[in-house]
């Protein structure tokens, strides 16, 4: 008899033992439920930030060249040089323009020349006209008065016509010489221009970034032989991604930070937004102006750029890294009778410092799961751990 009371005092013993490590198990053990850590939604403001990589480029940049085939005979200035708008920057060589513009100043000489006689023949022929045209009339008077014949005055009539089509004659092809004269003053002109286009010369201050050819080699019409930038000009030109530049607007401050100086962020500003962005990798293009210009500038140089976005006030937000994507929508977890739930929401504007913007799908307080150890299936059991 006391054996078997023994014996079922052990046995009782052992089954609360079991209870106690199985309940020990379901809490703490590898077999509890996971402990999440959830976040309450919030009202605040929030300061969205749009992030990108840009290279600096100049706005106002000249490259300069002929505007016709030529080799080239000298250059003044080299890769850095400071210059100044109308400064000779270099010369190509003529070949044979100084013959050609001998060449059409004699033919314009040529013209004048013959202008000038043919304005003669006109005097000449003018004076002949008007003698014809008085004798013309004096005869017609004297057959009024039977002192001549009609053959007569009708024969002086006709040399007044001969006179007055001598005369158009005359006055047509001195229209003719001034025109020619005139095309040729136009070639000499035109020649001359060419003469004054193969002298390179500075459209604007700046600095000289590159000398693409050397004196001796031959260039083709609007060839780049020198470029040259203005440095007041250089901006960032960068890429944002489009999901995140909704409110981007001209003037909006900007940081920008050089990879060659990565200590220190420049301030700066929306100057452009390209009406064009790519498609492929969608991106916006934007341009940012520097309100105050680094002391080493370098074209071709990267650089990171952060723009400042409207504000948004007494804005609901939860932390970014409460949102999630199942089935093709975004939402979040929610903890719902130590049960998971997954609500579906509407996100807005992220900012840098992990906060999300709801517009739709939940309401100021409601706790969303933050982390997880394990992923999350709709219904599982969890615990509610840490509250941030």
């Amino acid at each position: 008899m006391k054996q078997s009371v023994k014996r079922s005092a052990v046995a009782v013993s052992f089954a609360l033992g079991l209870a106690a490590v199985g309940g020990v198990a379901a809490t703490h053990g590898p077999m509890a439920a996971p402990k999440v850590q959830v976040a309450p939604a919030r009202l605040g403001d929030l300061q969205p930030e749009v992030f990108g990589i840009g290279t600096v480029e100049a706005r106002l940049s000249y490259v300069i060249g002929p505007t016709s085939a030529g080799r080239v005979a000298a250059l003044h200035v080299d890769h850095g040089d400071t210059v100044k708008a109308g400064q000779l920057l270099g010369e190509i060589d003529p070949v044979d323009l100084e013959e050609r513009v001998q060449g059409a100043l004699l033919s314009s000489q040529r013209a004048k020349l013959a202008v000038a006689a043919l304005e003669a023949q006109v005097r000449e022929a003018d004076s002949r006209h008007k003698l014809a045209l008085a004798n013309a009339e004096r005869y017609r008077d004297l057959v009024t008065r039977n002192f001549v014949s009609r053959e007569a005055a009708e024969a002086r009539q006709h040399e007044a016509d001969m006179a007055r089509a001598a005369l158009d004659g005359a006055k047509a092809s001195l229209e003719a010489a001034r025109r020619d004269a005139a095309r040729t003053e136009a070639e000499l002109r035109g020649i001359a221009r060419q003469r004054e286009n193969l002298k390179l010369i500075s459209p604007a201050d700046g600095i000289v970034v590159s000398r693409e050819a050397e004196p001796g080699n031959t260039v083709v019409a609007g060839q780049a032989v020198l470029r040259v930038i203005d440095p007041r000009s250089l901006w960032v030109r960068a890429r944002l991604d489009q999901a995140s530049s909704k409110g981007l607007r001209l003037g909006q401050p900007a940081q920008i930070v050089l990879r060659s100086r990565q200590d220190v962020a420049w301030k700066g500003r929306v100057a452009r937004i390209e009406i064009q962005s790519d498609s492929l990798t969608e991106e916006r293009l934007v341009d940012i102006a520097f309100d105050e210009m680094p002391p080493e500038r370098f074209t071709g140089e990267l650089a990171e750029v952060t723009v400042r976005l409207e504000p948004l006030k007494n804005a609901l937000f939860i932390p970014t890294a409460a949102v999630r994507r199942l089935n093709g929508r975004t939402g979040v977890w929610r903890v719902e009778n130590d049960r998971v739930r997954f609500y579906p929401v509407t996100t807005g504007t992220q900012t840098p410092d992990g906060r999300t913007q709801v517009v739709d799908g939940l309401l100021a307080g409601d706790g969303v799961i933050v982390y997880a150890p394990t992923d999350l299936n709709e219904g599982a059991k969890v615990r509610i751990g840490k509250t941030t």
